[in-house]
């Protein structure tokens, strides 16, 4: 547990464009139509046709190459109507979704990062999903995600500033005409920098708690799991892990509940945990996103990293949870995950100097062998047939 891990992307959803165009076409012909003053008609094509080209690896690799149309395409994306906002927008958000990529359009247009922030939080701009889509591919990489922090540290509150990205991630009716779930995986992005963390965990202002209920999002697992993130990497302040787990906030129910199924308790269990989990109904479903369950537990496993976390997690009746999700759990490395919580909550007390797990400093050869371990765990999991990854 070296530092926060890295948010949520656009796995699985990054080519908006379904259809390939002929990659062999001259890409500097198409710039004279997606310019300002180009009639209107003939930008739309030229639009379509580039977000065709990001449809695949070699279209993209084709238009890395062509600073001015990339610069185009910045300002078509950030364009009121008529322009062809849409498909520039989308375009972006396939060129973002490759690392490889970041480079060039930051270098196209250095100010990329802080003109789409001002679209996705500007509650009328109709293409602000898109927007945030492209800033959470972008802040996948450290430096954007410096960049971009940079600017939401230094802008005023009430326009672009953290609190106002907050504020449009939990208020689903921001946007009438974009529903902002990318937010969620952008928030995961940014806070993997220290200054975002100290803003959300910043007790006079009262943000993490504001993210507790989207745990429990079930419009989209997009915004759910932004929102799981984000409070993952802010348990890797283990300093605030007293606040987290006290009645300030109450994190660990809010961490639990997705993980738990309809299962019946004895009384005496059932006493043991937080009231928000006794005599659930027995309909109760549990998170059907296995990373969004993965991130659950490794964010419970921080908050055990000091004894005091480990004694206030055991007192609230987690084990019983993890036990029964143990035995339902079908995926494999999120079956690991949730037996080394287990063995962490019923195992014995490290020794004398190593009750802070997180600041345990692990020789690499033994980081080498447990990642062995875990290796040949994982294996023995998916059965002789599988292969080793």
């Amino acid at each position: 547990m070296r530092g926060p891990g890295v948010g949520l992307g656009l796995s699985g959803e990054r080519e908006l464009s379904g259809q390939e165009a002929d990659t062999d076409t001259d890409a500097a012909e198409l710039l004279p139509f997606l310019v300002p003053g180009a009639r209107a008609d003939l930008q739309a094509a030229a639009a379509q046709h580039v977000l065709a080209l990001t449809g695949s690896g070699s279209g993209r690799t084709l238009l890395a190459g062509q600073t001015e149309l990339l610069r185009a395409l910045v300002e078509l994306a950030v364009a009121p109507a008529p322009a062809p906002s849409r498909d520039a927008s989308r375009a972006l958000v396939n060129l973002a979704a490759d690392p490889g990529l970041h480079r060039q359009l930051l270098a196209a247009d250095p100010e990329l990062p802080g003109r789409l922030l001002r679209c996705v939080l500007d509650p009328q701009w109709p293409w602000a999903e898109e927007a945030a889509a492209v800033l959470a591919n972008l802040s996948r990489e450290p430096a954007p995600c410096a960049a971009l922090v940079e600017k939401l540290m230094a802008a005023e509150p009430e326009r672009l500033g953290l609190e106002r990205l907050v504020n449009a991630l939990c208020m689903p009716s921001y946007n009438p005409a974009a529903p902002l779930h990318y937010l969620g995986p952008l928030l995961s992005n940014l806070s993997q920098q220290a200054e975002v963390r100290a803003f959300l965990l910043d007790p006079d202002r009262c943000v993490v708690q504001r993210l507790l209920p989207l745990t429990q999002y079930t419009d989209s697992s997009v915004r759910r799991g932004g929102a799981v993130g984000t409070l993952r990497n802010c348990c890797f302040e283990h300093r605030h892990h007293k606040w987290l787990l006290g009645p300030q906030v109450d994190i660990l129910p809010f961490l639990l509940l997705p993980l738990a199924g309809p299962e019946e308790f004895s009384e005496e269990e059932m006493d043991r945990l937080p009231v928000d989990l006794q005599y659930l109904s027995p309909d109760k479903q549990r998170e059907p996103d296995a990373d969004i369950r993965k991130m659950l537990i490794e964010a419970i496993m921080l908050l055990t990293a000091t004894a005091p976390g480990r004694k206030q997690v055991r007192d609230q009746g987690a084990y019983l949870i993890l036990r029964e999700l143990y035995s339902w759990e079908p995926e494999p490395d999120v079956r690991i995950a949730c037996e080394k919580l287990i063995q962490v909550l019923i195992g014995d007390e490290p020794e004398v100097g190593m009750e802070n797990l997180l600041e345990v400093q692990v020789p690499e050869d033994v980081e080498r062998q447990l990642q062995q371990f875990d290796q040949q765990e994982q294996q023995e999991l998916r059965g002789p047939g599988a292969s080793q990854t």
